[in-house]
């Protein structure tokens, strides 16, 4: 499990930081980070698929945001005897009894 999480969110984490400093042309004086290498990547893309290169950032995040509501699905699947057993618990103590206005401590 450890292995899917690592390999899920490296690739995840390396797409987000490329998109975000090649969107806000923070390139380090490295061309891969740059705004022309990132409106070439998504005319390329845009090519490739037949579709307009500013429809792509949208569906790339809809497919990342999915990826990951999957991952986090089969990693509750795999850890729900811990986490019935914390709801639980936490059930078991949220009904505890409070104390009376009467009793509270009238103090200055």
């Amino acid at each position: 499990m450890k292995w899917l999480l690592i390999f899920w969110a490296a690739p995840v984490s390396f797409l987000g930081a490329w998109y975000y400093l090649s969107y806000y042309d923070m390139s380090f004086g490295v061309f891969m980070f740059t705004r022309q290498m990132h409106d070439l990547v998504f005319q390329i893309y845009g090519k490739i698929l037949g579709i307009p290169p500013e429809t792509i950032p949208p569906l790339v995040a809809r497919a990342v945001a999915f990826d990951s509501l999957l991952v986090f699905c089969l990693l509750g699947f795999r850890k729900r005897a811990a986490i019935l057993a914390w709801w639980r618990r936490r059930q078991v103590s949220g009904k505890t009894v409070l104390p009376r206005a009467e009793s509270l401590s009238k103090a200055p």
